[in-house]
C-alpha cells in the first residue's frame, strides 16, 4: 500500500479536510502539536497533508500500540515511517526528546500530541514538557497547532469501527518559543493556540 493511496483512503472514511488558519502548507521543518482524542489522530493530520509535506512529516507514537500486530507495525514502519515512544517500561537508553531531535535531523517534520495520551474531553488537557524542550532544542523549526475535530466520535475510545461522520483539521498560526519564557508559560500558551482553532 502507498502513503498516496492510504491517505486516500483514510480522508475518504473520515471525510476530514484540512482547514489552513495564519499559515499555508509547505515543504519546511515544523512540528504539528495537536489535540489527542482518538487513535485516528496521528493518521488524519498526516493524511490531509499535502504529498510533499507528507512524505517528510513523521508522526510520534506510543511503541506498545503501533507494534501490537503485523499491520500496525507495517504502517509505523514502512508508511508513516512513526518515532515509536516507550512509555510503559521506558529505560535510560529509551529518551523521547533525544529519539525526536534525531528524526528531525535536517529535513524531516513531526507530529506530536503533547498531551501524552488520548482524552475525550472538547479541550485538551494540560501539556506535558516535551514541546517546550524541542522548542529550545531546535527553535529554527516551525512550531505549528491543530486541532482535530470530531475524531473522537468517529473512532470512540475503545472501538474498532469507525462510526461515518465528518472530521476535520484546522491548522493555525506559527507559535514562537520566546526567549526567557517560563516552561509552565509556554506550554500554557501552547495549550491555548490549539484551542483557539476549535469551531464555536
Amino acid at each position: 500500500m502507498t502513503d498516496n493511496a492510504l491517505a486516500l483512503g483514510v480522508r475518504l472514511l473520515t471525510g476530514a479536510r484540512a482547514h489552513w488558519r495564519g499559515c499555508v502548507p509547505e515543504v519546511r521543518q515544523r512540528i504539528y502539536f495537536a489535540n489527542h482524542s482518538s487513535n485516528l489522530d496521528a493518521l488524519v493530520l498526516w493524511a490531509v497533508l499535502p504529498p510533499a509535506v507528507r512524505q517528510l512529516t513523521r508522526p510520534v507514537a506510543a511503541r506498545d500500540y503501533w507494534t501490537a500486530g503485523p499491520l500496525r507495525q507495517y504502517l509505523a514502519a514502512r508508511v508513516f515511517h512513526a518515532v515509536l515512544i516507550e512509555r510503559r517500561k521506558p529505560t535510560v537508553s529509551d529518551n523521547p526528546l533525544t529519539q525526536m531531535i534525531e528524526a528531525l535531523g535536517t529535513t524531516h517534520s513531526l507530529i506530536l500530541f503533547p498531551e501524552g495520551g488520548r482524552f475525550t474531553g472538547v479541550d485538551p488537557q494540560p501539556f506535558k514538557g516535551g514541546l517546550h524542550h524541542l522548542a529550545r532544542k531546535r527553535p529554527e523549526v516551525e512550531l505549528i497547532p491543530a486541532y482535530l475535530e470530531n475524531l473522537n466520535r468517529i473512532l470512540p475510545k475503545g472501538e474498532m469501527l469507525p462510526v461515518p461522520m465528518l472530521g476535520g483539521v484546522t491548522f493555525g498560526a506559527p507559535l514562537a518559543w520566546i526567549e526567557g519564557e517560563t516552561k509552565e508559560a509556554f506550554l500554557v500558551r501552547a495549550r491555548q493556540a490549539v484551542m483557539s482553532l476549535r469551531t464555536p
